[in-house]
């Protein structure tokens, strides 16, 4: 990946972040977190991986944010001085509990070994 997309990664992700956390009325209770940008080498989209808390509201989030995806985009717009500017596709995180179970796991065996 070369350094030009890492860059649009972490500066996407951090003006998405900040839309969020301003702009976007997320029901009570639900921790929305934007966890990583993976941007096209021609700049025409990024995947913007969302993470929840808790896990089962992500399908109601992601329903969420894809119907406010044109107000967020325009802001997205505003915001970047550069060109072309990626179209946001938001995309619900994985990663983040597999990440748990293998922590889940680790600590059973740590138990285990004492």
């Amino acid at each position: 990946m070369s350094k030009r997309i890492q860059r649009v990664n972490e500066l996407i992700k951090r003006e998405l972040s900040q839309i969020l956390l301003r702009d976007v009325e997320f029901p009570r209770d639900i921790l929305v977190t934007v966890t990583r940008v993976e941007t096209s080498p021609d700049l025409r989209e990024s995947r913007v991986y969302v993470s929840t808390m808790p896990a089962i509201k992500s399908r109601e989030i992601l329903k969420v944010l894809n119907q406010l995806i044109y107000g967020i985009q325009q802001e997205i717009n505003k915001r970047l001085k550069m060109r072309p500017i990626p179209k946001i596709i938001f995309i619900r995180e994985e990663k983040v509990k597999e990440a748990a179970r293998i922590e889940e796991i680790l600590e059973k065996l740590k138990k285990k070994e004492k």
